[in-house]
């Protein structure tokens, strides 16, 4: 097991590293060095706490990509999650909200780290917008199915399957919910909330057309002899989905620190290991031997868009996030455990039909 963690490991020792380097040179500290790796140390748990969702969705839609393009998830899709979303996305944020140039919001974030927080924290609601639609979309399109054959909460999962037969339901579903939440916000938050949310609701949309073409091509290839998977369309869906879990994370981590290189380090490190946890399900066949656990990644996908849609109006802790999350995904690992020992051949019909 440990090779699937190996570069993570040698990640995170690299940016502690850093984190030592950084903290002596700011504070000349042992004392003050030491509190700033802490931070760091407990901004890479939260990270891995609040995505561990993410891992096996993302393990969910890897399974089904060429080696070469699991590769590129793991090394091109971590340069965009550290360094697009950890470092660049922030201080895009404060560039755009403060109408001042990239290196002039590295300098504020730098020297005056208070500002900082404060610019990224204001664009709130149009991240929680943004970031609550798209994850919304993507737990709602799993269970909104009518081809899903295996369902763990029987009584929900169901009657969501047969009402896909309404063309959009989910969609509709979700403006709805943006609306209501839009109501309860003041004129002008509203007008960006709903603007963010529908912006996400087209992202997701966007995405999935994408994955549609080049599968399309992908078959017509395929039918004149050729073998090609792309996954170009799975790559560019599992970093937006990656995106829109790094949103809470990102704000998140203000109630920690207010310094950006302390949260792009303790990010970061959360962010790879998210990314072997990925690697590791995949290799290991774990959603082909745990049939709920998918599901239960699903749901925390839509209790985490949905907190994130409600966090326009108000604050939900995220340990509460995380919390929900890790229950939901431990109760249907528990209830796979429990299917495999009352039948124990459903294991074999499940990796078959994985496959």
């Amino acid at each position: 097991m440990l090779r699937y963690y190996k570069f993570s490991i040698l990640f995170t020792l690299a940016c502690l590293g850093l984190g030592v380097w950084y903290g002596w040179a700011q504070t000349g500290s042992v004392a003050a060095t030491a509190s700033l790796l802490w931070i760091i140390f407990v901004l890479s748990i939260l990270e891995v706490s609040l995505s561990f969702d993410n891992a096996v969705v993302n393990a969910s839609v890897l399974k089904d990509m060429s080696e070469i393009w699991q590769r590129r998830f793991l090394t091109w899709g971590m340069l965009i999650a550290v360094f697009g979303m950890r470092i660049v996305f922030p201080l895009a944020i404060v560039a755009v909200a403060a109408g001042i140039g990239p290196m002039d919001a590295v300098t504020l974030s730098l020297n005056s780290p208070e500002e900082y927080e404060r610019i990224v924290s204001g664009a709130h609601v149009g991240i929680a917008g943004f970031g609550g639609a798209f994850l919304a979309m993507v737990g709602l399109s799993f269970f909104f199915d009518g081809e899903k054959d295996v369902h763990w909460i029987s009584w929900i999962e169901e009657k969501l399957s047969v009402v896909s037969n309404i063309k959009a339901a989910e969609i509709a579903l979700l403006l709805l919910v943006i609306y209501g939440i839009s109501l309860l916000l003041p004129p002008a938050d509203a007008l960006t909330f709903m603007v963010s949310g529908t912006l996400g609701l087209v992202t997701f949309i966007a995405v999935e057309a994408i994955s549609t073409i080049l599968e399309m091509r992908e078959e017509a290839l395929k039918l004149q002899g050729a073998v090609v998977r792309s996954g170009l369309g799975g790559f560019l869906y599992l970093n937006i989905l990656d995106a829109s879990f790094s949103f809470d994370g990102v704000i998140g981590a203000f109630a920690l620190s207010n310094n950006m290189v302390v949260i792009a380090l303790g990010l970061s490190i959360g962010a790879m290991f998210v990314r072997s946890m990925t690697i590791h399900l995949v290799k290991q066949g774990t959603l082909a031997q745990y049939r709920y656990l998918e599901h239960g990644a699903f749901w925390a996908i839509i209790a985490l868009g949905g907190i994130m849609l409600f966090s326009a109006v108000m604050h939900i802790p995220e340990t509460i996030t995380g919390l929900i999350g890790a229950v939901l995904i431990g109760l249907s690992l528990w209830w796979s455990i429990r299917h495999n020992k009352r039948n124990p051949d459903s294991e074999i019909e499940d990796a078959v039909r994985a496959d």
